[in-house]
């Protein structure tokens, strides 16, 4: 780490004050942006989708367990992968912290991969995860919300992701997140979807390292989370090298 200004007592205190109004109108700022998110057009969801969980066949509409509300999180895990993403994993491990306080809002929280479910449980047990995870195998529903890729999709180089088209991807996975409403009459509406670096919001850890002197210092790593393993993987432990999984090279999947 480079060596830093150091200074006295009041010149910190003056220097603390300034970014404090700083840090008060990003606040605000992001206030206002999120009552603008609020506000964004829905749109019906008319296709029947179901899921593969441990209480049987349920439907998009079972998902929201009695709640209005439904965020799902996109997590990368294929069909035969032997471990799931591990920026994915990085999310996940602040998924059961957050779910229990969400209920008490309205929300149900569940985590969908196209994994089928007995590969889902067995990676979810090696973690100690317990939020409900469910499986999309055999459905429409990651490709149409842009997830999930074909082989023929990415040979064709470009794939449309975060709402454009975009360079393909070495896995036939994507990360997002998306959120549904469900009024009294049934009806089903997708309310926002968030890809790339629009999930760093659900990421706690980096909102503590963003408040430390050296912040996430991914500057010099060939993408920005070369750095995360599983968390049962860290201490020099290499990273599961089976799964079908691969990091790309050059960029975060959370670009």
């Amino acid at each position: 780490m480079e060596p830093h200004k150091v200074v006295s007592h009041d010149a910190w205190i003056a220097a603390r004050k300034a970014h404090l109004a700083e840090e008060k109108a990003f606040t605000r700022a992001r206030d206002a942006l999120a009552r603008k998110r609020r506000d964004l057009p829905w749109e019906k969801v008319d296709k029947n989708y179901v899921f593969d969980t441990l209480a049987g066949k349920q439907s998009l509409a079972d998902l929201f367990g009695g709640k209005s509300q439904l965020i799902i999180y996109h997590f990368m895990l294929g069909p035969g992968w032997e471990a799931g993403c591990p920026s994915c994993s990085y999310l996940a491990d602040h998924f059961d912290g957050a779910a229990v306080h969400l209920a008490q809002r309205d929300v149900s929280f569940v985590v969908v991969s196209r994994a089928p479910l007995s590969e889902i449980e067995a990676f979810k047990r090696r973690m100690g995860w317990r939020f409900k995870w469910v499986s999309s195998f055999g459905s429409d529903f990651n490709p149409d919300y842009q997830v999930s890729f074909t082989p023929e999709e990415k040979a064709g180089g470009k794939v449309f992701y975060n709402y454009e088209f975009i360079e393909s991807f070495p896995s036939e996975e994507r990360p997002g997140a998306s959120v549904f409403y469900k009024n009294a009459a049934g009806e089903i509406f997708h309310t926002y979807s968030t890809y790339g670096r629009g999930l760093d919001i659900l990421i706690g850890a980096y909102h503590f390292l963003d408040l430390a002197p050296k912040g996430r210092d991914e500057d010099a790593l060939a993408w920005s989370m070369a750095w995360v393993r599983h968390h049962d993987r860290y201490d020099g432990a290499a990273v599961d090298a089976k799964t079908s999984y691969q990091e790309p090279k050059s960029a975060s999947c959370c670009d």
